[in-house]
């Protein structure tokens, strides 16, 4: 086992804890089975292929590097702002210790109706099937947090529960891994998590790796709509945005600023 020495290892960590605490409380057959009776989310993978740059909007009240972003948010008011805005898929942290989210937050989201990825760190088959039964459309998977196996597990348990997988990656070596899987949906993550810190190139040096039938998504760095046209630019097909929609006094505007910005320019 790896020390624990950077932030992504003490967010595993916790990860693992909060699963062990889960399934001492309802055992895995038991949640398989209440989630089933969940009606079907509807498609993540379908909702990011529309013309454009989709965005996907982030209700997120924390972060480790930040700290409080908007600690007083309601999940559900929150992303009903995004929707009013464009976004195409809402995503909800459900990390509880620097996050500050919860599965509440992911099941009052998906209520809405619209397509909800749980953004968490994913260890588990436990915790996908959580994500299913809150009534999510999709999982954040991350390559840097995972083995060959794990991950191809993790993608079966995924596919077996009825749930996109967004399949993130920091650097080429982990956008080969993430495409031998035959993941769908590919998301490039600016933020090293072992660090917090930005990389603004790393979409630009990835999306060459990714082959056209991926769904490519550029996730952190975002913070405006010239961001949302370069990532256009650059072969996005969607980008995921939080800190800077969550922050802005007018969520609506924001998100619906970023959604112009990604449109295919017409000519004629």
């Amino acid at each position: 086992m790896r020390s624990l020495t950077t932030y992504l290892d003490r967010l595993l960590d916790g990860a693992r804890g909060r699963v062990a605490a889960a399934r001492a409380a309802l055992p895995l057959d038991e949640l398989r089975e209440r989630a089933r009776g969940v009606p079907p989310p509807p498609s993540f993978l379908e909702a990011l292929t529309g013309p454009g740059v989709q965005v996907i909007a982030e209700v997120k009240r924390a972060s480790p590097s930040r700290g409080d972003l908007a600690p007083g948010i309601g999940a559900a008011d929150q992303a009903r702002a995004y929707l009013a805005g464009g976004a195409a898929a809402v995503s909800v942290l459900t990390e509880p210790d620097r996050f500050k989210g919860s599965l509440d937050d992911l099941r009052e989201v998906a209520a809405l109706g619209a397509p909800t990825l749980r953004k968490d760190f994913i260890v588990d088959a436990y915790q996908v099937w959580e994500a299913r039964d809150a009534g999510a459309a999709a999982v954040l998977l991350i390559v840097a947090a995972l083995d060959d196996e794990v991950l191809s597990l993790l993608l079966h348990e995924a596919r077996a529960a009825g749930v996109d997988a967004l399949v993130e990656v920091h650097d080429p070596d982990e956008a080969e891994r993430a495409v031998a899987t035959g993941a769908h949906i590919i998301g490039v993550n600016a933020r090293d998590l072992r660090t917090f810190e930005l990389d603004a190139g790393a979409f630009a040096r990835i999306r060459p790796h990714l082959p056209d039938r991926v769904v490519a998504v550029a996730e952190s760095g975002v913070r405006g709509p010239d961001d949302v046209a370069r990532a256009a630019h650059q072969g996005a097909d969607a980008v995921l945005v939080g800190e800077a929609v969550v922050t802005d006094p007018d969520p609506v505007a924001a998100v619906a600023a970023l959604v112009a910005a990604g449109q295919p320019t017409m000519t004629g």
